[in-house]
């Protein structure tokens, strides 16, 4: 069932649980993802990043989402995870996406301000519900690949500019950045929990935390229980897949699939019980 962010991150919001997005690159991770979601009877957001139009194009990915989302029996939500520019964000909602993030958060807050007013003008009228970012989450070179220590490039939040930026460009979701970073890290990363407990008191919207992947399960349920409506997971998807792979040889192609869409069901199962989601 193909429903917006907007409600289900309320409903997050307002109860203290967190709901997670799950990034799919292919056919295999999209369907591990919606069969998951499934058979916990729980919430999904089924996210697809600009940067893995490497892996596979915008359309095809709308086609696969719509496809396995028509047939799914709980609510999901088709969102572009980090749009980098205005193009790209209105062909994701001219395609159908519900959902979008606009990413202007390495711009100054001017910049950052505008550029969101243009996709929350063009977004909202069209019924799709926006995300921005303010701070910055770093990354390492290659996510997925390689480590991400303190030495990122991350920015953290800070309430009077995030305040600034909602109020003045009338998004439905913001992303902070409170000590996470995309990709692996080297150890567990320390979170500003009282950064977030500030971001959760002043902000009236749902808050959004990037980087999920191997940022440690006390910090993401604390941050589940604390003010986080949405948690992003991508890095651990595939490595947990290959892991599995890894672990059970085979030269059989089918088996190579399975083996994939189990390392990500299990890891799908597992923050869920983490990020304490509940049905809607």
């Amino acid at each position: 069932m193909l429903v917006s962010t907007k409600d289900m991150l309320k409903k997050a919001k307002e109860n203290k649980f967190a709901i997670p997005s799950a990034n799919f690159v292919d056919q295999i991770s999209v369907k591990a993802h919606i069969k998951t979601a499934e058979e916990m009877g729980l919430p999904l957001i089924l996210s697809y990043a600009q940067a893995h139009c490497v892996y596979q194009d915008i359309e095809e990915a709308a086609l696969l989402g719509h496809f396995y989302i028509k047939k799914a029996q709980i609510p999901v939500a088709l969102h572009l995870d980090h749009g980098m520019d205005l193009s790209f964000i209105k062909k994701a909602i001219e395609l159908g996406f519900t959902s979008v993030m606009i990413d202007a958060s390495q711009q100054e807050l001017k910049g950052n301000i505008a550029m969101t007013q243009e996709v929350v003008k063009f977004a909202h009228k069209n019924n799709v519900v926006v995300e921005a970012e303010i701070g910055h989450v770093g990354t390492g070179k290659n996510v997925g690949q390689s480590e991400t220590d303190t030495n990122d490039d991350s920015i953290y939040t800070t309430v009077e500019e995030a305040e600034k930026l909602v109020q003045e460009s009338g998004i439905d979701s913001l992303a902070v950045s409170i000590g996470t970073a995309h990709g692996l890290y080297k150890g567990t990363p320390k979170i500003n929990f009282e950064r977030l407990k500030e971001l959760s008191e002043n902000i009236a919207i749902p808050l959004v935390l990037h980087g999920g992947s191997s940022s440690g399960d006390k910090n993401l349920e604390k941050c589940a229980l604390g003010g986080i409506a949405k948690i992003n997971i991508y890095t651990d998807f595939v490595v947990n897949a290959y892991d599995n792979l890894k672990q059970n040889k085979t030269n059989n192609y089918f088996d190579v699939k399975n083996l994939l869409s189990k390392g990500m069901i299990s890891t799908l199962k597992h923050y869920y019980k983490v990020f304490h989601t509940q049905p809607l």
